[in-house]
């Protein structure tokens, strides 16, 4: 095959193709992908169809569609008036799911550190999602932040917080088994919703004070207005997540009363040029995730729960669509 490449032909719809192989254009890398990672909030969305057409899904999810943005790969190629120096380097970019990509040299992240596997390399994507969004909630030392949701954007927003110096970070969800995946860290603490009062189990660990911070990474829409129970008076809400649906919302009370601040937290928020005032651009947070995980400040490896070849990917989607209790950091391999 030359360019095996996967795509969602409509919904709840994904076959294998074999395209060519792209020419790098002017400025251009070509990349072949070691490994990619599925984002199972933004790819199950579109596969399964289910985004309201009026919405901004809309605009962006045109079928056929070609999913994913982590790829990670070698550069094996250059278009003109790029450096010979990138061929052989190891690089991020939001290059699809294919064995061969194509990626502007200036948007490439260069993974410095071989203390930086292809696997967790991957993650940075999800990374950068989460650090801006975490820059976003301006969370300072010794303030106390919940989380709720703990997929890999919820996972990744107790270890950011937690790295930013909030104390205590509550994670909250009612799987098990994604609680486990919290840091083993005395001050991230996992809360099982439905099993008891939630906002009486956060003032316990907030000596009544509730929290300074919520992040949103449900995605659920209606289950947004309960989250707000947790936040002290002008508290700061910071959506992480991508809802599919409208929430139902007393601006009165979940917003004017109380003097919340509610903060949106897309990733497209990162600045597109590094400035004094805020140089936290999409690369710099990239560099930044690999630069964490190199010195043993962050782990990712216990949030990568599946590897499967490329070629498997057909019927994961379908199981993922069907259940993902079990899933976090899926990883496709592809061929060398």
């Amino acid at each position: 095959m030359k360019n095996p490449t996967l795509v969602f032909p409509g919904p709840q719809s994904i076959t294998i193709e074999d395209r060519e192989v792209p020419t790098p254009s002017e400025g251009q890398l070509l990349i072949r992908t070691q490994r990619t990672l599925v984002s199972t909030g933004t790819e199950l969305t579109v596969y399964r169809g289910e985004f309201p057409e009026s919405s901004s899904w809309s605009r962006l999810a045109k079928y056929p569609f070609l999913p994913g943005y982590s790829n990670v790969g070698v550069v094996v190629e250059v278009g003109v008036g790029v450096d010979a120096s990138w061929i052989g380097k190891r690089v991020g970019t939001y290059g699809p799911h294919a064995a061969y990509v194509v990626a502007p040299c200036d948007q490439a992240r260069l993974i410095h550190s071989d203390r930086v596997s292809d696997e967790v390399a991957t993650f940075f994507t999800i990374a950068e999602i989460v650090l801006n969004g975490v820059r976003r909630s301006q969370v300072r030392l010794g303030e106390s932040v919940a989380v709720y949701g703990l997929g890999l954007l919820g996972q990744l927003a107790a270890r950011f917080a937690r790295l930013s110096g909030a104390l205590p970070v509550l994670g909250i969800d009612m799987s098990p088994y994604r609680l486990s995946l919290l840091e083993s860290h005395e001050s991230v603490i996992p809360v099982q919703a439905g099993q008891g009062d939630i906002t009486s189990l956060v003032k316990q660990h907030t000596r009544d004070r509730l929290v300074d911070v919520v992040f949103e990474v449900t995605g659920n829409a209606s289950l947004i207005p309960s989250e707000f129970d947790v936040l002290r008076n002008q508290g700061r809400f910071v959506v992480l997540s991508s809802p599919r649906d409208k929430t139902l919302f007393d601006f009165h009370d979940l917003c004017n009363a109380p003097s919340y601040t509610i903060i949106g937290a897309h990733n497209y928020s990162h600045p597109n040029h590094a400035t004094p005032d805020n140089p936290w651009t999409y690369l710099r947070d990239g560099e930044l995730f690999f630069d964490l995980v190199a010195s043993g400040s962050l782990d990712i490896e216990p949030l990568i729960s599946h590897r499967a070849s490329f070629e498997e990917a057909v019927s994961w989607y379908p199981r993922l669509d069907q259940a993902r209790d079990d899933a976090m950091g899926v990883v496709f391999t592809w061929p060398a």
